[in-house]
């Protein structure tokens, strides 16, 4: 598993999530797992359950959404339509594996816990919505393996409780993802300023779980020390319940090459020239003979000038040239000033 090597390393981790982008078919669940790997992505994410394992079959108000993507449409209903059937978890996990990938999934109540537990799964991720399920947390954090929980919606309290149900199973492997569960999500409620003052506050790596549109925030999550960037993939053959705020194969291979760029632009604290500059160096300033100059002749602002390129003396003894400085020798017309044209000044 990638996840804490790239930690340490300061690459960022890169999930791509399925959730119900595969529309119902197997064929398209496992073209999405290639063009992840295609991507670069280092691990592909499932949703574990069922329409029955996250919601009750009930037509009252309480379980109709309200606004947004899905308005009028029952819970039930929505999430038996996105729902990845549990056998082919393991068809999914293997392809994902033979090209290169992590494997994780979200399980959304104990039996799917048990259930990826024995796939032999690695690492669990906790949804925005179930961050306040403490049960669901403990029983995840139990098995040992490392919790990537999202935090949309979560106040600092209920993201502290959360820590402390996986601290209290003994489980300290935890990374928080900023979110924002409204999908799609608008920039101005994203809030990414909130990334490391996570990190501050919890003592945890945090990353982003990204519903917003193309890769900018994503983008400027990582310039803010987001360790791990969670995006939706889809198919752009295919319409489902999430592509419209998923990223299709051509635009997710993007964010991942933007995000490689970006950590190359971060680089490391430099105050030195870097390699690539060591070219230009010769053309910063110097100090030049800007007019002929017989020898014993004092220096003045007419034949003693601050030009490019570098091959004079530095500009730092200009005005102290001026003052005391008188010409060695004769001195012609665009003569790169050394110490020894100069009489009166002590070389230093």
């Amino acid at each position: 598993m990638k996840l804490y090597d790239h930690i340490r390393d300061g690459k960022t981790y890169i999930i791509a999530e399925m959730s119900g982008n595969h529309g119902g078919k197997l064929e398209n669940a496992l073209a999405i797992v290639r063009a992840a790997a295609a991507a670069g992505a280092d691990c592909l994410k499932l949703q574990t359950y069922t329409a029955d394992t996250i919601t009750l079959n009930c037509r009252t108000d309480d379980f109709l959404v309200h606004d947004g993507l899905w308005k009028k449409r029952y819970l039930y209903d929505l999430y038996k339509e996105a729902y990845t059937p549990w056998e082919w978890h393991a068809a999914i996990k293997q392809e994902a594996e033979d090209l290169g990938m992590d494997f994780l999934s979200t399980p959304f109540d104990f039996t799917a816990v048990d259930f990826l537990e024995t796939l032999g799964v690695e690492l669990y991720k906790i949804a925005s919505f179930e961050a306040v399920d403490i049960p669901l947390i403990r029983k995840a954090a139990s098995t040992g393996k490392p919790v990537i929980l999202s935090c949309g919606m979560a106040s600092a309290e209920e993201i502290q409780e959360a820590l402390d149900a996986c601290r209290s199973v003994g489980n300290d492997h935890v990374v928080l993802l900023k979110c924002c569960s409204a999908y799609p999500t608008d920039f101005d409620t994203m809030n990414l300023r909130t990334i490391p003052d996570m990190r501050s506050r919890f003592g945890v790596p945090v990353g982003l779980s990204d519903h917003s549109e193309g890769s900018l925030a994503s983008i400027a999550a990582v310039t803010l020390g987001a360790v791990v960037v969670e995006k939706h993939l889809c198919l752009a053959s295919c319409q489902s319940v999430d592509s419209d705020f998923s990223l299709n194969e051509t635009q997710f291979a993007q964010l991942v090459r933007d995000i490689r760029n970006t950590e190359r632009a971060l680089g490391k604290v430099n105050y030195a020239p870097s390699p690539a500059e060591a070219q230009s160096l010769a053309h910063r300033r110097s100090l030049y003979v800007a007019a002929d100059i017989r020898k014993g002749e004092p220096f003045t602002a007419e034949n003693l000038r601050s030009v490019r390129p570098a091959f004079g003396l530095h500009t730092r003894y200009y005005d102290e040239l001026l003052e005391h400085g008188r010409a060695a020798n004769d001195l012609a017309f665009g003569t790169p000033l050394h110490w020894e044209d100069v009489d009166g000044v002590e070389p230093h």
